[in-house]
């Protein structure tokens, strides 16, 4: 795609979606002036300093009239792409929308492909490449977790990290070559611990940001909250309750719940996502057995797991099994239901519930939300991106063998080697390393009119 971009052009497309009353239709590039000025009838447009909006008639070229709308006008380098560019803010007909691209084709424009709106950004220099992707993580967050993770990352918050690594390491880089430069005259530029102590502490940043990414993924896609227990526990009713709606099929009958069962809901500006699994217990039923397995699958994956009980036997046998097939970062919070029921219960549960008249449900709530801000809180940079975590743990990668390199003492050339392996992932991050084949990959999902 990149490779078909011509930023001689002036590309045109409806930014905005389908719907609602006023459409946008996006113009950049060198002839955008020229292009409106064609059809649209208020000339004080022609004589703009940027950053002002006319209002003005959309005439045809046999002088019918389209529509009467706005144009929001900017001038190079302050614009969206840092070419000239004008938005016309029109009715959303689409017969409307269609007249008014169809005269900026038939006036100098060509039809923007997906992205090349923030691809022009990037290419001068609004934006650095980790702050374009941002872009499109921001049209696609659903929730105001993903939201401010994105928002973070388009202000510049992981760029920042990144820029700080590389400038710190590109340094003491160059230090390394210029002791190459003068190999003959054994001479040390760069300070031998200088460089250990940059290498651990760089190594130790990357790690925290790679490690950031599992928990900035769920985040961006809804954290996995698993409900385990045996049957007839109240798993789907918990659920249903949850959910606010009838999502799962409630019985008296054990083994009702035969496949896992999904659905989401936001809670505090966080997307959840909550897996209702079939009751765990020994069993012949071919198909109840199947669900079981996904269900032990589901704790697994879970960031959160609610392991639902109403009485104390068979629960420290469940929860070891649970404890035995989670990750060692999971939650597992003990929560006994029914609680309405049974006043006398050996096993000290986390929270006491009644899914069935829905108490405790809010201090469940509490809990959960409570336990996801403090995964979050350590962390001032999530990645969400997968490019992004490719190039840090090959960064990594790099860095370790320089210490390793430094730590055995080996010659100079080597270190710097893996430096500039270094040096060249952190750069892909952001952009001052860059090939077609990358900004394809990065560019080809965005929308049209982005």
């Amino acid at each position: 795609m990149f490779l078909d971009i011509q930023l001689d052009h002036t590309i045109v497309a409806l930014a905005s979606g389908q719907g609602g009353a006023i459409a946008n239709i996006r113009i950049s590039g060198k002839k955008t002036f020229d292009v409106i000025g064609h059809f649209f009838s208020n000339n004080k447009i022609q004589i703009s300093q940027g950053n002002e909006i006319f209002f003005g008639k959309i005439i045809d070229n046999k002088g019918a009239l389209i529509d009467e709308c706005l144009v929001s006008c900017f001038k190079s380098p302050k614009s969206y792409t840092g070419e000239d560019s004008v938005e016309i803010h029109c009715h959303a007909s689409p017969y409307i929308i269609a007249q008014i691209i169809q005269l900026c084709l038939a006036n100098g424009c060509v039809h923007a492909q997906p992205g090349e709106f923030t691809m022009r950004a990037f290419l001068n220099g609004k934006m650095d490449l980790a702050q374009a992707e941002a872009v499109a993580d921001i049209i696609a967050s659903d929730n105001k977790a993903a939201h401010a993770i994105a928002m973070n990352q388009l202000r510049g918050g992981f760029s920042q990290d990144i820029v700080q690594l590389r400038e710190g390491i590109m340094r003491l880089a160059a230090l390394l070559e210029l002791e190459l430069d003068f190999g003959e005259e054994d001479v040390e530029f760069a300070n031998r611990q200088e460089l250990s102590s940059l290498l651990k502490s760089s190594i130790n940043k990357i790690s925290q940001l790679i490690a950031s990414f599992k928990l900035g993924n769920v985040i961006k896609d809804g954290i996995p909250i698993a409900i385990i227990g045996e049957p007839n526990v109240g798993k789907s009713t918990l659920l249903n309750v949850f959910l606010g709606e009838e999502r799962a099929i409630v019985s008296e009958i054990a083994g009702t719940t035969r496949d896992t069962i999904e659905d989401t809901v936001v809670w505090d500006g966080y997307k959840i996502r909550f897996i209702d699994t079939a009751g765990l217990r020994k069993t012949e039923d071919v198909i109840e057995k199947m669900g079981i397995d996904r269900a032990l699958d589901s704790i697994k994956k879970a960031q959160i797991i609610l392991h639902i009980f109403d009485k104390k036997e068979g629960f420290a046998e469940m929860h070891s099994m649970l404890l035995t097939h989670s990750e060692a970062d999971s939650l597992i919070l003990k929560v006994h239901n029914k609680s309405d029921l049974i006043e006398q219960l050996e096993v000290q549960p986390d929270i006491h519930i009644s899914a069935k008249n829905k108490t405790g449900i809010e201090a469940l709530k509490a809990r959960i939300i409570d336990h996801i801000k403090s995964q979050i809180k350590p962390f001032n940079t999530l990645v969400v991106n997968s490019r992004h975590i490719q190039e840090l743990s090959s960064t990594k990668q790099a860095l370790e063998k320089a210490l390793d390199c430094l730590e055995h003492e080996d010659t100079h050339d080597f270190i710097a080697a893996e430096l500039r392996f270094a040096l060249h992932h952190l750069g892909s991050l952001t952009g001052q390393i860059q090939t077609d084949d990358l900004l394809d990959i990065i560019f080809r999902d965005f929308c049209i009119g982005k």
